[in-house]
């Protein structure tokens, strides 16, 4: 059987190789929440810009109220090498373009994918354009997002745009955890689902079958 790859590992090679450089690093960031620990590790490591790009999230008040939460926390968060923040443009038509015919797969399969695919594109090609010598997300932090499917598209992406992928497993070492803790001592707004139309849906759903039981 082949052995599941160790993203964790393989971010603390790149780490130990890097030495005391201070590379630049692109990180898609989903919300403040999952953004923490990933800040609070890497940004000791590297010089980053948080890059904001969520088209999926639903509704407009909601993106605006995650964004303003990810400025807010970025500001607030003592780091080593200072961190930047990048505002992305919000064009819901993009998601939904991405996840045409898919509308009605579960959370987690391949509306997901898609999803994942439409947001680390674009990170990668800024990354590209701007020079950064990796780009990354803070998606794989979460216990309910696949660290494999995101890892294989974020290699495919960073080969075509020609910019290095950081590997990450964020859950490791505690890292969801830490997550929690950070959100409790910054105040942070932590949303009950996702952020899709979808996903906001089977929230609804589950908690109105909840009730009924």
């Amino acid at each position: 059987m082949q052995q599941k790859p160790n993203y964790q590992k393989e971010l603390e090679r790149i780490l130990d190789k890097e030495g005391s450089r201070e590379p630049t690093l692109l990180l898609h960031s989903c919300c403040a929440p999952c953004s923490s620990y990933v800040l609070e590790y890497l940004s000791r490591y590297f010089r980053i810009t948080v890059l904001y790009y969520n088209p999926n999230i639903y509704p407009e008040e909601e993106y605006w109220k995650r964004e303003a939460e990810q400025k807010r926390f970025v500001e607030a968060l003592p780091a080593k090498h200072p961190i930047a923040f990048c505002q992305a443009p919000f064009c819901p038509s993009s998601f939904y373009e991405a996840v045409k015919g898919l509308e009605k797969i579960p959370e987690g399969g391949d509306r997901c994918r898609a999803c994942f695919e439409l947001r680390l594109d674009y990170t990668a090609r800024q990354a590209a354009a701007e020079g950064f010598d990796y780009f990354t997300t803070t998606l794989t932090i979460s216990p309910l997002k696949d660290a494999g499917t995101i890892n294989t598209l974020g290699r495919s992406i960073g080969e075509k745009y020609g910019v290095s992928w950081l590997p990450s497993d964020f859950k490791k070492k505690n890292g969801y955890k830490r997550s929690v803790e950070l959100s409790k001592e910054y105040g942070l707004y932590r949303q009950d689902y996702c952020g899709c139309v979808f996903s906001r849906r089977e929230r609804e759903n589950f908690l109105a079958s909840e009730k009924s039981l």
